[in-house]
């Protein structure tokens, strides 16, 4: 195996580390390992913070916030005077900017402050050491790629003519009817966004199933609220071409159907930032999946490495998932380890409403094998706190081991996020029952309710 440990500034190259990509794939270990001493370099081609905070997890939770709280309203409409208001678009749209606009300089500033050098530009590999920027070359002892993921496009007649999740999140205008080809977690999300806020939504899903890497009967009770507030579901939808018309558009699917909308949006999932970068003339491997890395987050060419969604790779491709990864390589790097990357357990969720989230083992897993014990709770029959807040929907699975141990949990509620959460540390960190009796929670909270199933 080659060393890993970086020289701090050896004459020979111009940065110890030169990461391309300036999101949390390469921030979050970045300026820790600035601080430890290294010479580093960035090189960005968009918006400093990438995905996340300028088209991703920051836009959509400020713009989701408010439909959570429609959402809430409604589930307590009986207990209000007047009508349910819907959200209003321009105002939102301008919340959204007031809270992320300022971000990217935010991150600008806060690489900076630590002497890191950003480059603006977009980078190609020139040779394992080598990359070109604005047709300038700039050296490393190592090479850490974290250039992300971008939409994926629905190659179909006239796919010029749909739209895209970054350009969802900048509408000044909510068009009236908004078809959207898709049903993985970016579809659903937009979908419950635009329906709160006025919109006539119809989802065209590619097969029969909403949101595949999730508890199934639980995303059917999503899917099921979601079509009594309105939203229309195509099975197996077969899209094969986009038209324009006078008064909008018409997608074409299924056998010669067509449904006119006024906006598409293609949600067919992400695809990883890998062309045009130099990685087949240096000999990185990739694929259609991402870039291939070994335990140590390393590629084919000793000196160059991965980190982020960019990777190829079974875990969940989230910002917390390219935190964790930028931070080892830190630790990697700074030779405080020596030792391939131990992902621990990852929760994911979706924001709809209500929302679905889970960590460690899923129940269909524990379904399957005898080692796991399942408990299935119907916490809108059942329980005081969610009653409290009128949930209609509200399920909670945990998975736990031969030895009572929790090792997985899925919830479906408007507080599934908070939640998972709250368990994440007992998964992770297998406390004894005496160190679970020593946590004392809030109450009442949903943290001290979540504790006392345990």
């Amino acid at each position: 195996m080659t060393s890993h440990g970086g020289n701090q500034m050896t004459a020979k190259y111009d940065y110890d580390v030169l990461y391309l990509g300036a999101g949390h794939g390469t921030f979050d270990g970045a300026v820790p390992l600035a601080q430890k001493g290294f010479k580093i370099g960035v090189v960005e081609a968009d918006k400093m913070g990438g995905t996340c905070p300028n088209w991703g997890c920051n836009a959509k939770i400020a713009l989701d916030a408010p439909v959570l709280i429609r959402h809430q309203q409604q589930n307590m409409s009986d207990l209000f005077e007047g009508e349910l208001p819907k959200v209003n678009w321009k105002n939102n749209m301008k919340h959204k900017h007031d809270v992320i606009d300022a971000l990217p300089d935010m991150i600008e500033g806060l690489v900076q402050s630590v002497g890191i050098d950003v480059i603006h530009g977009f980078g190609q590999l020139k040779d394992s050491h080598t990359v070109q920027v604005n047709g300038e070359e700039k050296t490393a002892e190592k090479i850490v790629i974290a250039t992300g993921l971008h939409p994926h496009k629905l190659m179909v007649d006239g796919h010029e003519l749909a739209h895209d999740s970054q350009e969802f999140l900048a509408l000044d205008e909510l068009p009236e009817d908004i078809t959207i080809i898709g049903s993985g977690y970016i579809g659903m999300e937009f979908a419950s966004i635009a329906q709160a806020a006025g919109a006539n939504v119809t989802v065209m899903m590619s097969h029969g199933i909403v949101l595949r890497n999730f508890y199934q009967p639980y995303v059917t009770l999503i899917v099921d609220q979601m079509k009594k507030d309105g939203i229309q579901f195509i099975e197996n939808a077969n899209v094969s071409a986009f038209e324009q018309t006078t008064s909008g558009y018409v997608v074409k699917y299924g056998d010669n159907q067509e449904h006119a909308t006024k906006w598409i949006l293609d949600a067919t999932g992400r695809t990883p930032n890998v062309e045009n970068m130099g990685l087949e003339e240096v000999g990185v491997e990739y694929d259609q999946t991402g870039i291939k890395v070994n335990g140590y987050l390393q590629t084919s060419v000793d000196s160059i490495y991965a980190s982020g969604d960019v990777i190829s790779s079974s875990q969940p491709k989230l910002t917390p998932t390219a935190a964790f990864e930028s931070a080892y390589l830190t630790q990697l790097f700074s030779r405080e380890t020596s030792k391939e990357i131990d992902f621990p357990a990852v929760a994911s969720v979706t924001f709809t409403t209500p929302r679905i989230a889970q960590v460690g083992v899923s129940v269909d897993e524990a379904k399957d094998n005898p080692d796991y014990r399942v408990v299935e709770s119907d916490l809108a029959q059942t329980n005081w706190y969610y009653q409290a807040f009128k949930e209609p929907i509200a399920k909670r699975s945990l998975v736990f081991d031969q030895n009572n141990q929790l090792v997985g949990a899925t919830e479906v509620s408007q507080k599934a996020d908070d939640v998972i959460n709250a368990l994440v540390p007992i998964i992770e960190l297998k406390p004894t029952k005496e160190q679970m009796g020593r946590m004392i929670h809030l109450f009442p909270s949903i943290a001290s309710d979540v504790f006392s199933s345990l």
